[in-house]
C-alpha cells in the first residue's frame, strides 16, 4: 500500500500506475529456461498488489509462461509433440478429428489460460444444436448436381450424437490435462464439465443354433472367410486380431494360436501392429473345428497365390488376405459378415457381438472345460463350469451336426 506521504510500500517497486489502473511485474523463469518479466494488471493498486503476490508465489514454485497460447495453438502442439509420438496411430486419428471438426472451430481463438468452465459448457451445448453438415460444408463439397440438403437451402439437421460430443469433450480434457502438467494452466476446466453418457443399444447375441446355421452355410458355399468366422465365434477373437493373424502365430502340431498382432485402419493407412497391451497377447488352444478350418484356409490361399501369379503381394504372411495377398480392410470384414448373415437367413448382429456366443459354441464343440477355461480366460474353472451347466445337451449336439457333415466328418 502507498503511505499517506505518497511513497511506495516496502517491496512494491515493480507496481506502478498504468493507463486506467496499475501494472506490476515479476522476474520469472520461462519453460525454456530464460529469465523474463511477467506482467499483471489491476484497476486498483490493491488488485494489482494481490496479483503481484500470487505471481511471486507461482514464480517460486517453478517455470512460468510469459505468453499464453491460443487453444488452437496448444492443441496443434499437443497433437504433434505429445499424441503422435506416444499414443497409438488410431488414437492420434481420433483426437485429430475431434480437434479439427469440433473443438478448434468453436474454442480455437480463445486464450488457453482464459478458457473457463462456462466456455466449455456453452461449447458442448452449441455442438448439440449445430448441424455438422452445414458446419463442415459436407453438402457444399459435393458436385452442384448432387447437392441435396444444406447447400441447397434445406438443412438436414445432422446434429452430433452423444457419442461424438463425449469424444470431443474427452479430447479437450486430455489436452488440458497435459497443459496442467506442463504448468501452462492451473486447472483442467474440461474435466469439471459433465456430459450425458451415450446409451448403448443392447443387441441379443446369436444362440448356438443360429451360430451353427451361419457356419454351416459358410461351409456349404465354400466361403474363403469360413476360418475367420470360426475363430470369431469359437475363440472370441476381435476383428483386428483375426485380420492381423499370421501363419507364424499358428502351431498346427501343438494345436495353438498366438494372438499378438492386429490390423487397424488409421486415417488413410491400414496398419499391421502389435495388440494394444501385453495382456492381450495370449496362446489359445485351437478346437478341432478351428484347426480344420485353418488347414482349409491355407489350401485356399495357396490356390489364390497361384491364380494371382506376379500380382500376388505377400503382406506379413497374413492368414486372411484378398485374392491378391493384400490385407483385408477391417470395415469390409464387418460388411461381409452382415452380408453372409442375411444370406444364411439370420438376423444381422454387429460382428463384435459374436464374442457373447463363444462360450456356448465351445460346449457345442465338446471342448474340454479346462481348454475352454483358457479360451474364455476365466480365472477359475467354476466360472467355466457354470457356462457348461447352462447349455442344453440336445440343442448343442444338434446345432453343429450339419457343419461336421459339410466339413467331411466329425473331426
Amino acid at each position: 500500500m502507498v503511505s499517506m506521504s505518497g511513497k511506495r510500500g516496502n517491496g512494491e517497486g515493480s507496481i506502478y500506475p498504468y493507463k486506467n489502473g496499475y501494472a506490476a511485474y515479476v522476474w520469472v523463469t520461462t519453460p525454456d529456461g530464460q529469465k523474463k518479466r511477467k506482467y499483471v494488471y489491476g484497476k486498483t493498486r490493491d488488485e494489482a498488489h494481490d496479483k503481484w503476490i500470487k505471481l511471486h508465489s507461482e514464480a517460486k514454485k517453478g517455470p512460468v509462461a510469459t505468453r499464453h497460447r491460443t487453444v488452437s495453438a496448444f492443441l496443434a502442439y499437443w497433437l504433434e509433440s505429445i499424441v503422435k509420438p506416444n499414443l497409438a496411430p488410431l488414437s492420434y486419428v481420433s483426437y485429430e478429428g475431434c480437434v479439427r471438426l469440433y473443438i478448434a472451430p468453436h474454442l480455437g481463438t480463445k486464450r488457453l489460460d482464459k478458457l473457463t468452465v462456462r466456455d466449455v459448457r456453452e461449447w458442448l451445448t452449441k455442438l448439440t444444436i449445430t448441424c455438422q453438415c452445414c458446419a463442415q460444408g459436407k453438402d457444399a463439397k459435393r458436385a452442384p448436381s448432387r447437392r441435396r440438403c444444406c447447400a441447397a437451402g434445406e438443412c438436414c439437421e445432422a446434429y452430433a450424437s452423444r457419442r461424438v460430443i463425449q469424444a470431443a469433450r474427452d479430447a479437450l480434457r486430455a489436452a488440458l490435462t497435459n497443459a496442467v502438467t506442463e504448468e501452462e494452466i492451473g486447472k483442467n476446466v474440461a474435466a469439471l464439465v459433465k456430459v450425458p453418457k451415450p446409451r448403448r443399444r443392447r443387441i441379443k447375441p446369436w444362440s448356438v443354433a443360429e451360430a451353427g446355421r451361419f457356419l454351416a452355410d459358410a461351409v456349404a458355399r465354400n466361403d474363403h472367410l469360413f476360418a475367420a468366422w470360426a475363430l470369431v465365434l469359437c475363440l472370441g477373437l476381435r476383428r483386428g486380431e483375426v485380420l492381423g493373424l499370421t501363419w507364424k502365430s499358428i502351431d498346427f502340431e501343438a494345436g495353438e494360436l498366438y494372438v499378438d498382432h492386429q490390423i487397424q485402419r488409421a486415417g488413410r493407412q491400414i496398419l499391421h501392429r502389435e495388440t494394444k497391451t501385453e495382456e492381450s497377447d495370449d496362446f489359445l488352444p485351437l478346437p478341432a473345428l478351428c484347426l480344420k478350418a485353418l488347414r482349409m484356409r491355407r489350401a485356399q490361399q495357396i490356390g489364390d497365390r497361384k491364380a494371382a501369379g506376379d500380382l500376388w503381394q505377400d503382406s506379413h504372411g497374413l492368414v486372411f488376405t484378398t485374392k491378391y495377398g493384400t490385407p483385408i480392410e477391417p470395415g469390409n470384414l464387418t460388411r461381409m459378415f452382415a452380408l453372409r448373415a442375411r444370406r444364411a437367413g439370420l438376423r444381422v448382429i454387429p460382428l463384435r457381438n459374436t464374442r457373447h456366443t463363444c462360450s456356448s459354441l465351445l460346449v457345442a464343440l465338446k471342448v474340454h472345460p479346462k481348454i475352454a477355461q483358457r479360451i474364455l480366460r476365466h480365472s477359475q474353472i467354476a466360472m467355466t463350469m457354470e457356462v457348461y451347466a447352462e447349455a442344453s445337451e440336445e440343442e448343442v449336439r444338434a446345432a453343429l451336426g450339419k457343419l461336421s457333415e459339410a466339413m467331411g466328418g466329425t473331426g
